[in-house]
């Protein structure tokens, strides 16, 4: 009998988008046992093909016909595999996602920070320009940005490291520091050829009295270049002895032209910044109980207070909220007439989670899809979560997973942590906002400098007027428009950076080097990164004089921690 090809719309009565008309497909049955002499791609596209012409599978498959009928059966085949092949919606988003579970196509590319030219060793502390501090504001990721920034800026001055102070009062009201986050002696033994790090300024003596050497506050200007560095700021520390930045987010810019700086931010952010081995455990028991079942993704939600605000798109909220949205963004940006239409379709409204589910089902995923669910506390709270775990309904986060023991060490900067390593380690991210969002931007980058970890990255613009659509009730094929805008994407292969694309988004080719090179810069070196640095200490004494300087800040470290010693856990 024939199966005729047709869709049905059916009203989805938890929608946000006022009763949006869902799309569904009714798909014919394949074969349960193809034969030996056809793959089963073959007898899919056959049956589907036969079926959507209004062919049986006896007419085409039957023996003994006569050349007029098997001519006409031919030409129904040729005819529906054709129109299968250009809508490819039967046979493609199954691919498709078989294809996400693995780790993008590197192309022969692997990651390397090793510097490529002579990179000679830190000065000892006699030859040191001075003390540098940093005071690292923002989220955990905008934090760890800074430390890399910090460390090259070290490097640029000639200067000595005091260990970053992390601003978490501020934004994440907890009293955490970098040895409660960090593991602090990897971090200083993992740079030791780069920098020289102490746990703070030293005392000194003057007119026979000891007192700690004070540091002269600067505030840099945002996206500093080099070049401040090297002559105000170095001016200043040679005044003074020691210097104190402050806030120091965004504070160097982000491109230099000096590709050895660079492998040296990819040195510091995906090598030295490990966290402390009670935040590894954590995620790793909850990537180990996640995978158990098979595979699964993160999400990087991004549909909270203060983006939703940052953002203007506030008329999908009720007027409560609306109220309180307009009062957030009044008392912390800058005055701005905003239209939510125009927003809308130009990328810059955050997608709901109403919108990630569409986009993730219409790419073939079902809903068996184990997602672990990343984000703060979500505006607008279960009204809009409702419709995406009614598509997804196996959803996790980090308070879900695990037992009371797991609750200790994901609140606060240590939970934004805990949040990070699971998605850094799930088979598939998922950012759903990534404008100023410098926590789904790292891990991109880190995941792209990890294996080329697959990331499913939704082109927001793209997307609007389809979505602007389904508001207005025009859902008709708007799986299909999905699956042309998200299938064309590189899904964390290596790609040319394009502004504003950030360096820590994307640090391909700098940080990054190729196994079988045409061009001579982009050659792997032969040692690892190890290797490399320690062969360029130029004498003994740098040795000795830099070990002795390691056991000093180590035996501070462990006296901040309690007296506890950090394990390396990579």
């Amino acid at each position: 009998m024939a199966i005729a090809c047709r869709r049905r719309l059916v009203f989805d009565s938890d929608s946000s988008i006022g009763r949006r008309l869902r799309l569904s497909s009714r798909r014919p049955a394949l074969p349960l046992r193809p034969r030996p002499d056809r793959s089963p791609s073959h007898d899919r596209i056959l049956t589907a093909s036969s079926q959507c012409a209004g062919l049986s599978s006896e007419t085409l498959l039957g023996r003994h016909r006569g050349p007029a009928r098997l001519s006409v059966a031919v030409a129904a085949l040729v005819t529906g595999a054709i129109w299968l092949w250009s809508s490819s919606s039967l046979v493609l988003p199954g691919t498709h996602r078989v294809q996400l579970w693995r780790t993008a196509d590197s192309n022969g590319w692997r990651a390397s920070s090793a510097p490529r030219t002579y990179w000679p060793p830190p000065p000892i502390e006699s030859e040191s320009n001075g003390y540098l501090r940093v005071r690292c504001n923002g989220g955990l990721t905008q934090q760890r940005s800074a430390i890399c920034n910090a460390v090259v800026v070290a490097r640029i001055m000639n200067a000595t490291l005091v260990l970053p102070e992390l601003d978490t009062n501020s934004f994440w009201h907890d009293e955490s520091g970098f040895v409660d986050i960090y593991d602090a002696p990897h971090f200083i033994k993992t740079l030791k050829s780069d920098v020289r790090i102490v746990m703070s300024v030293p005392k000194i003596t003057a007119q026979g009295k000891t007192k700690k050497l004070r540091a002269y506050k600067i505030e840099p200007p945002r996206d500093a270049q080099v070049t401040w560095y090297r002559t105000i700021a170095l001016e200043a520390i040679r005044k003074y002895g020691a210097i104190y930045l402050t806030p120091f987010s965004h504070r160097l810019a982000e491109e230099i032209d000096d590709p050895e700086l660079q492998r040296l931010r990819c040195r510091v952010n995906y090598h030295a910044l490990q966290f402390k081995p009670n935040i590894m455990k954590t995620s790793s028991d909850i990537v180990n109980k996640l995978r158990s079942e098979g595979h699964f993704m993160s999400i990087h939600l991004r549909f909270e207070l203060d983006m939703l605000a940052y953002a203007g798109c506030i008329d999908i909220f009720t007027p409560k909220e609306q109220e309180i949205l307009l009062k957030y963004r009044e008392e912390h940006f800058p005055e701005k007439t905003i239209i939510y239409r125009k927003r809308k379709l130009i990328g810059k409204c955050p997608l709901t989670p109403e919108e990630v589910g569409l986009i993730i089902r219409a790419m073939g995923f079902n809903n068996t899809t184990r997602i672990y669910l990343a984000s703060g506390k979500l505006f607008g709270g279960k009204r809009f979560l409702k419709p995406f775990k009614a598509m997804f309904p196996h959803l996790e986060n980090h308070s879900m997973v695990g037992s009371e023991k797991l609750e200790e060490n994901t609140r606060g900067l240590a939970g934004s942590a805990v949040d990070y390593m699971v998605c850094l380690l799930s088979d598939i991210f998922i950012p759903t906002y990534d404008g100023p969002s410098n926590f789904a931007n790292n891990l991109m980058g880190h995941r792209l400098y990890s294996g080329f970890r697959t990331t499913i990255r939704p082109n927001r613009k793209a997307l609007a007027p389809i979505f602007m659509d389904m508001e207005e009730g025009h859902a008709s094929g708007y799986e299909e428009r999905i699956r042309q805008v998200m299938f064309n994407t590189h899904f964390g292969a290596p790609h040319k950076r394009i502004h504003p694309e950030s360096f820590y988004t994307n640090s391909w080719p700098e940080c990054f080097c190729q196994l079988k090179a045409r061009n001579h810069a982009d050659q792997c070196p032969p040692n690892t990164v190890n290797d490399v640095l320690g062969s360029q200490f130029q004498n003994k004494e740098d040795i000795v004089a830099e070990a002795t300087n390691q056991t000093d800040s180590t035996s501070q470290i462990k006296e901040l921690a309690g007296g506890t010693e950090l394990a390396n856990v990579y």
